[in-house]
């Protein structure tokens, strides 16, 4: 069993717990690690985290060795469910006033879930989902959303540093962050439809798309989105930054919150049947791009 010992303690720099090692998950530990930070990463399938080891992580069995020792818990998972069950095999290596800087997307409601379950092993939660995608990731340029107590607000710095090129400080209220999130996802899921929605009426009337991202390129219309996710498709070249599954789940889980609010999304409603019209296809583990399949029949 890999246990916690003093080599791990670098002053100043808190050790970080990395529970989730996939396209995010990685992408984070990586950054953390080139700041410096010590790193102890978990993944439910071992394989996934291996190749962090020879960048200086220390890879463990199992999630209660990841946490014992650490001073923040990194959570980077793909919902509630799997986070839950994560903090329950975590729980023995747990101690009281552990930060647990929780970055998956889940709902409201489950983040209110989350933060009873900290409170309940004295954990200190801080609800801190991310913006952005693996590259990003990879480059520390994350945003990162966070809500929770400010007392916690020097322990975690270096971490948020290392992940992200900008830290959005929502508020007091764990579920602030999540909220925030979930509106930028909102814009994002739309906007990668409306992406795949010109690139079908194109191809519908004939046009070659690159005459479109041509007409559009420089103007106020334009964006980096729109080109990079355009050629994403031209290449053939679907490796998922973001994957379509994972964007189906966020349209879910919007779509909830909205209710819940009284508000109705019809732009957002379209993009969740598309996506799961490009799952049901086959296109479910390809970027969210793959969106752009649901206009084709497949």
């Amino acid at each position: 069993m890999t246990t916690a010992s003093p080599a791990d303690a670098v002053p100043g720099k808190p050790a970080v717990a990395v529970l989730g090692t996939g396209i995010m998950g990685s992408g984070m530990a990586h950054s953390l690690l080139r700041a410096q930070l010590p790193v102890r990463a978990w993944n439910r399938t071992r394989a996934k985290a291996e190749p962090l080891a020879s960048a200086g992580a220390t890879v463990t069995d199992t999630a209660e060795e990841a946490v014992r020792g650490a001073d923040v818990v990194l959570t980077s998972l793909n919902d509630r469910r799997a986070v839950a069950e994560t903090l329950d095999a975590a729980s023995r290596g747990l101690r009281p006033g552990q930060i647990w800087l929780q970055s998956s997307t889940v709902g409201i409601d489950d983040t209110t879930d989350l933060a009873h379950r900290a409170a309940g092993v004295g954990l200190v939660y801080l609800d801190a989902p991310v913006s952005g995608t693996k590259h990003p990731a990879e480059q520390g340029a994350l945003t990162v959303f966070v809500s929770g107590p400010s007392a916690a607000r020097p322990t975690v710095r270096p971490v948020l540093e290392a992940i992200g090129q900008r830290t959005v400080w929502v508020g007091e209220d764990p579920g602030a962050a999540t909220r925030l999130k979930l509106v930028a996802n909102t814009w994002m899921i739309n906007l990668v439809n409306s992406v795949a929605e010109g690139l079908n009426l194109c191809e519908g009337l004939g046009l070659d798309p690159r005459l479109f991202l041509d007409a559009m390129k420089g103007g106020p219309l334009d964006t980096p989105y729109l080109q990079s996710k355009s050629a994403a498709v031209l290449s053939g070249d679907l490796a998922p930054s973001f994957a379509l599954s994972t964007a189906l789940k966020d349209s879910r889980l919007i779509l909830a919150a909205a209710d819940a609010a009284g508000v109705t999304l019809d732009l957002m409603a379209a993009s969740a049947a598309r996506f799961t019209r490009a799952e049901e296809s086959g296109h479910g583990d390809q970027d969210l791009i793959a969106t752009y399949y649901a206009g084709r029949g497949g």
